[in-house]
């Protein structure tokens, strides 16, 4: 028998991907043979503010970095464009040095931006950070004892987590969305809010904040 959220899934495709160094954060390069390099010193820019993180960062072959920041000291993860504007310049006199030094090539164009909105949550460590706030979740579950599996997707808030056992327990998150599927202006249901399920983290294919902006 399916899940009974399954069939209220979201059906909304979403490109995504957690890792792709851009939106769903985590790093790619290109291959080249600066790009390491780059990213040392990305690292060590992102270091000496102490409150900043790279998020994602991606080298492309056409000499182009993008970079995304997160301010560890806010809860959400955001930083100003004050923090953006100090990151970017100071990475790019770094990346200027390293161009005058030959090992990085000349002209390299640079875009620092934030995580954005609706940032992928990393899988377990974004969790207690991102704990009260409605997530995304796209996760696979077992159908059969043939061992079959399904996709199944819906807005969630995190019930708590288990780092021994490496599993989550979520409940239906009380925005829009949900509250439409109980009808147009009324709450949760009794049965949504007592919905429970329990995903081990290597069944979650994505996990994102929610954003009804």
């Amino acid at each position: 028998m399916r899940n009974w959220y399954t069939t209220f899934a979201l059906t909304v495709s979403y490109f995504l991907k957690a890792g792709d160094g851009g939106g769903g954060g985590g790093i790619s390069l290109a291959g080249t043979s600066w790009d390491k390099e780059a990213l040392t010193i990305a690292e060590q820019v992102a270091l000496s503010f102490g409150d900043l993180g790279l998020y994602a960062f991606k080298t492309l072959s056409n000499s182009t970095i993008r970079v995304r920041i997160e301010k560890l000291s806010n809860k959400s993860g955001s930083p100003s464009i004050v923090d953006i504007e100090a990151f970017s310049a100071t990475y790019r006199a770094r990346l200027d040095e390293a161009e005058v030094a030959g090992s990085i090539p000349e002209n390299i164009s640079l875009e620092v931006s934030s995580p954005g909105v609706e940032r992928v949550v990393r899988i377990p460590q974004d969790l207690d950070r991102f704990k009260e706030r409605p997530m995304y979740v796209k996760y696979v579950s077992e159908v059969s004892d043939a061992g079959s599996s399904s996709e199944g997707d819906g807005v969630f808030r995190l019930v708590s987590f288990d780092l021994e056992t490496g599993c989550c327990t979520w409940g239906i998150a009380d925005v829009r969305i949900n509250r439409e599927k109980a009808g147009k202006g009324r709450p949760l249901s009794k049965k949504q809010r007592e919905w429970r399920l329990n995903t081990p983290f290597d069944s979650l294919c994505l996990v994102r904040l929610h954003s009804e902006i």
